[in-house]
C-alpha cells in the first residue's frame, strides 16, 4: 500500500512511468495499474494523501476489496483456546483447529490458523520496561544452585544458600553465602546487605517466600512480623512480587543469573570445609564483578553505584537491627507461657488470653494488644520456669513468704511457748512443709486470743505433749488454759516375782 501512494505522489511530480518503477522497486506495468485505477476513481495527488490504507484501497479496487470482505472469516477465539491449553495438558492446537473446522469447513487451514494463534499471543505476552529511580528499589532472592561446604570429620557436604540483592539504578550486586533460606538467615542476610552497600533504599522486592511473607496475595500480601519488624527499624518499605510473576523482579533474576554463572561456575573446581572460606572467595569474585565493564554502555557496576544509587541511599539507622522471632502463645493456668521447653510468667490477670512473644538472643518479651506486659532475661534451661513474683496474686505471695525461720520468729513475738510449739511441730514432719499450715492455723488463733492465753495453751500443750493445732484450739475454746496443769501421777516401780518371765524367758528355744 504504502508502494501505491509513493507512485502516485511520484506520477503527481510528472515522472514517467519507467521512472516511477525503478523508484519503487515495482514493474512498469504495475505503475500502470495504479494510474489507470486512480484516473477511474477520479482521484488526484492532494486527495489521495489524506486516504489511509483501507480508504484507498476501497476507492481504487473496489472489487478487490469486496472479495477481500467475502472471503474473511470471523477470527477464532484465541482467548478461549488460550485458556483451554493451560487447563488441559493433553489439549494441543491441531485438536483446536479440527474443532473449529467443524464448525467453519471453509474457515483457515491448518498454517494460517496457527500463524494467526502466534500472532495473537505475542500481543498478549509484552513486557512493561522499567524506569528504575537512583536509591529507590533493591531487588532480593536466593539463587537456584547451591555450593557445598565439606564436613573434615564426616567428609559430608552440607549445601550452602546464595542470597543475591541487586540495587535497580545500578545493578550493583550483592552475593553472600547462608547455611539455609530461614527465616534467621533471611534477616541477616538483608542486614548483610544493607551493610554492603552503605545505606538504605526506599523499597525492597522479594520474591514470595515463607520465611518472608506468611501468605501471598497478588493484592494484599502479609509479610512476617519479624522481616516486618525489620523493615520499619531501617525505614523499608516491603513490596513482594507478585506470585508467579518473576518478571516484576526481572532484575534480580538476571543478577542471579550473572552471579551463578560468574561466581558459582568459577568456583566450580574448588573445595571449601568452612561457611566463611566460600564467603571469602564469593567476596573476592563479587568485587571482580561489580568492576565489570558493561558491554553495551560504557562504565561498570561501581561506577553507576557510586554516580547514582550511593548519593540517593538513606543512611543506615545507629544501632543494628536485633533479631527477635515472634509466636503466638496462650497463657496457662498457672500463669506462665512456654517458649522452648522453659516457662515465662505473665501477669496472671491475663490468664487463659492469649499473647505475643518476641524472643531475641538475650531476652523474652511478651505483649498482649500491643502492649508490652512482661520482660524475662532469655533462659535455655529446660523444663523449668523464670517467675517475677509481682506477676502472682497476693494469695500465691503471701503463701510462698513463709518459711520456717519465719514462722519461728513470729511465734517468738507471741511467747517462747508459742515458738517452742511452732519448732516442735516443724520438727515432727518429714518436711517442714507439711507443717506450714498447722503453724498458719495457730497465727489465726494468735488473732482471736491474747498473747497470755496463747503462751498458757502453748505452755499445756508442751505439758501434755499435745503439740497441734485442733489442741491449742480446743484449749482456748473451753478456757482449759486458765486452768492449773496437774502434774502427771508418778511412775509406778517394775514389779518383781518369781512368776514372771522376763526378756530372756523368749529368746530360750523352745523342744518340740
Amino acid at each position: 500500500m504504502r508502494k501505491i501512494k509513493e507512485a502516485l505522489r511520484l506520477h503527481s511530480l510528472r515522472l514517467k512511468q519507467q521512472q516511477i518503477a525503478a523508484g519503487c522497486s515495482i514493474s512498469q506495468s504495475t505503475v500502470c495499474e495504479y494510474l489507470q485505477a486512480a484516473q477511474v476513481a477520479g482521484l488526484s495527488w492532494p486527495e489521495i494523501a489524506a486516504l489511509d490504507e483501507r480508504a484507498l484501497t476501497a476507492r481504487l479496487f473496489p472489487e478487490r476489496a469486496a472479495a477481500l470482505r467475502r472471503s474473511q472469516y470471523p477470527p477464532p477465539d484465541f482467548a478461549a483456546m488460550q485458556q483451554e491449553l493451560q487447563t488441559h495438558k493433553h489439549v494441543t492446537l491441531q485438536l483446536l483447529w479440527e474443532e473449529y473446522r467443524q464448525t467453519w469447513p471453509n474457515g483457515y487451514r491448518y498454517s494460517r490458523f496457527c500463524e494467526l494463534y502466534q500472532r495473537w499471543r505475542s500481543q498478549q505476552d509484552v513486557v512493561l520496561r522499567q524506569q528504575h529511580r537512583a536509591g529507590e528499589k533493591v531487588f532480593i532472592d536466593w539463587a537456584g544452585d547451591t555450593v557445598p561446604v565439606w564436613d573434615r570429620q564426616t567428609g559430608e557436604p552440607r549445601p550452602a544458600a546464595i542470597f543475591v540483592a541487586v540495587l535497580g539504578a545500578s545493578s550493583y550486586t550483592f552475593a553472600q553465602p547462608r547455611w539455609t533460606q530461614t527465616l534467621p538467615d533471611w534477616i541477616g542476610a538483608h542486614i548483610d546487605a544493607f551493610e554492603f552497600f552503605g545505606g538504605v533504599p526506599e523499597i525492597a522486592v522479594p520474591d514470595n517466600p515463607k520465611t518472608g511473607v506468611r501468605k501471598a496475595c497478588r493484592y494484599e500480601p502479609d509479610l512476617n512480623r519479624t522481616y516486618q519488624e525489620m523493615a520499619a527499624h531501617y525505614g523499608l518499605a516491603v513490596v513482594p512480587a507478585r506470585p508467579a510473576k518473576p518478571r516484576d523482579k526481572a532484575k534480580v533474576e538476571a543478577a542471579v543469573l550473572v552471579v551463578e554463572r560468574w561466581i558459582l561456575a568459577a568456583l566450580r573446581r574448588h573445595r571449601f570445609f568452612s561457611l566463611g572460606a566460600l564467603e571469602e572467595a564469593i567476596a573476592e569474585l563479587l568485587e571482580r564483578l561489580n568492576n565489570r565493564p558493561f558491554r553495551k554502555r560504557q562504565g561498570t557496576r561501581r561506577t553507576l553505584f557510586e554516580t547514582l544509587d550511593r548519593p540517593a541511599l538513606r543512611p543506615l539507622p545507629g544501632e543494628r537491627f536485633q533479631y527477635g522471632e515472634w509466636r503466638t502463645a496462650r497463657v496457662n493456668i498457672d500463669y506462665h507461657i512456654e517458649f522452648e521447653r522453659h516457662c515465662y510468667s505473665v501477669p496472671y490477670q491475663l490468664t487463659g488470653q492469649q499473647v505475643e512473644l518476641r524472643a531475641s538472643a538475650a531476652t523474652v518479651e511478651i505483649f498482649h494488644r500491643g502492649v508490652r506486659v512482661a520482660s524475662h532475661v532469655r533462659s535455655r534451661v529446660p523444663y523449668q520456669a523464670t517467675t517475677v513474683a509481682e506477676h502472682r496474686p497476693r494469695s500465691h505471695q503471701k503463701h510462698l513468704e513463709w518459711t520456717p525461720s519465719r514462722l519461728i520468729h513470729w511465734a517468738a513475738s507471741v511467747g517462747p511457748s508459742t515458738a517452742a510449739v511452732v519448732e516442735r511441730i516443724l520438727a515432727s514432719k518429714p518436711h517442714p512443709e507439711m507443717g506450714f499450715r498447722s503453724c498458719l492455723g495457730i497465727l489465726r488463733l494468735a488473732k482471736q486470743y491474747s498473747p497470755e492465753r496463747m503462751e498458757a495453751a502453748a505452755e499445756r500443750a508442751l505439758i501434755l505433749k499435745a503439740c497441734s493445732y485442733q489442741s491449742l484450739k480446743s484449749m482456748l475454746e473451753r478456757g482449759l488454759d486458765r486452768l492449773p496443769v496437774e502434774p502427771a501421777p508418778p511412775s509406778r516401780p517394775a514389779v518383781e516375782h518369781e512368776n514372771l518371765r522376763g526378756a530372756d524367758y523368749f529368746d530360750t528355744p523352745t523342744l518340740q
